[in-house]
């Protein structure tokens, strides 16, 4: 079973375009929570993310990862595919 992949975005900012970019490339089905202007939305998603209150948020299984610098980094370091290989529950 392929982890559940999230991301929080606001629909014209360029690095959630990239995120979402990269996951596309790599086959990753994910959910997208558009927050365009949501406060409440917002604030949710930084009680999520640690308090990081700028777009995109990217979780993976329910583990914060970050925005789009940190997850191009996971990708050049090679362990980007590794979690969004791993499988729930064996």
């Amino acid at each position: 079973m392929a982890p559940k992949v999230e991301i929080y975005t606001w629909r014209s900012c360029p690095f959630c375009i990239r995120a979402k970019e990269l996951l596309k490339s790599k086959g990753v089905d994910f959910m997208e929570y558009s927050i365009d202007g949501d406060e409440t939305a917002r604030s949710q998603m930084a009680q999520r993310a640690n308090g990081r209150r700028s777009v995109p948020q990217i979780f993976i299984s329910d583990e914060h990862v970050g925005g789009c610098d940190d997850i191009y980094e996971l990708d050049w370091q090679g362990k980007l595919d590794q979690m969004l290989a791993a499988t729930n529950g064996v």
